[in-house]
């Protein structure tokens, strides 16, 4: 794999969650999916095509689902990728998981708040794919949600 910029892409990510329409229900969340050549391939944010879509689900959507860069590719997100979710049939961790992308890169894992204990982070790494949490950006992911009680 070559070297990412992983806090330069993250950041991205975060600016793109500043997009999302708060939501009493649901975290302010942005994804983007880097090819190994370090373009941008896709991205994507909570709630920006419906009311229910993750910025995972709503980043992958906008790729063909057999495109040979998802083989290289990272996704970055603000937050751990949903194990749990009653708003569409399949969460956002197995929707990487179908897509084949090899590295995840996470700001913030999620709190208890709506699951009692998320385990996409768990589940990616279980699977073999690389995941990359930074902590040090976890603030910044944070903040975006300040309209939720975390």
């Amino acid at each position: 794999m070559p070297h990412f910029d992983d806090h330069r892409w993250m950041r991205r990510a975060v600016d793109l969650a500043h997009r999302c329409p708060p939501a009493t229900g649901a975290y302010s969340v942005g994804a983007v999916i880097v090819g190994a050549d370090g373009e941008e391939i896709a991205s994507g944010f909570s709630r920006e095509v419906d009311d229910a879509v993750h910025a995972e689900e709503s980043a992958l959507a906008k790729i063909a689902p057999d495109d040979p860069r998802l083989a290289t590719a990272t996704i970055y997100s603000t937050l751990e990728p949903c194990s749990q979710r009653r708003s569409r049939p399949r969460t956002c961790t197995q929707l990487i998981l179908a897509a084949k992308i090899p590295r995840v890169v996470i700001a913030w894992r999620e709190p208890s708040l709506f699951v009692a204990d998320c385990q996409g982070c768990e589940l990616l790494a279980a699977a073999g794919l690389t995941v990359v949490e930074l902590p040090e950006l976890a603030e910044q992911a944070r903040a975006v949600n300040a309209h939720l009680s975390i």
